[in-house]
């Protein structure tokens, strides 16, 4: 189970996975633009696969990333790029737009198939082919877009199969009152 610094709440939509490599299939993925928001906002792929980033607004994007695991950059575009982009490496990538500066995105690129998310309640399950004692302990990444620092997961060492419940800090559920900066607004009367 996970849960949040200082309490009991636990948390959702938090990914958990192995840090050890294993055999995974590379998919293609598609990431779409649609009322000025990245859609979905975390999407989670195996390395090696490739992603597309039609636009469906009716206005122009530039989607960018200056993370470590993928530096990318397509410049301003309506429709579809003519190529997908491919992610080789395992991390954390944050997605942008020039233009909106509000718009945010994130790909996780993993290199092993023991990943879940986690439901309501903060739980989640992994198929685990040994179990993890203090002789042979297992390090868990766990990563949520609100954590403090989410260029990168957390770590955990599991000592047991049933562990006790690890806690995480996030920042603040960010307000979504949807207004708009003059520039923003510009754009979307184009």
């Amino acid at each position: 189970m996970i849960n949040l610094t200082g309490g009991n709440t636990p948390v959702a939509d938090a990914l958990v996975y192995l840090d050890k490599p294993d055999t995974t299939t590379p998919v293609s993925a598609e990431i779409y633009q649609k009322d000025r928001r990245f859609h979905p906002h975390v999407t989670v792929i195996p390395v090696g696969s490739h992603v597309e980033f039609p636009n469906r607004d009716n206005t122009q994007h530039h989607v960018y990333s200056f993370s470590p695991a993928k530096t990318f950059n397509i410049e301003l575009y309506a429709g579809k790029p003519e190529a997908p982009v491919l992610f080789d490496k395992p991390g954390i990538v944050e997605l942008g737009c020039n233009i909106h500066d509000h718009m945010q995105a994130f790909i996780v690129v993993t290199a092993t198939s023991k990943i879940g998310r986690t439901n309501g309640n903060g739980r989640v399950t992994l198929s685990l082919e040994q179990s993890p004692s203090p002789e042979r302990p297992l390090t868990l990444n766990i990563w949520h877009p609100r954590l403090t620092d989410n260029t990168k997961p957390v770590r955990r060492t599991l000592e047991s199969i049933n562990p006790d419940a690890i806690t995480i800090e996030l920042e603040p559920e960010p307000t979504a009152d949807g207004s708009m900066n003059l520039l923003q607004q510009r754009f979307r009367e184009l």
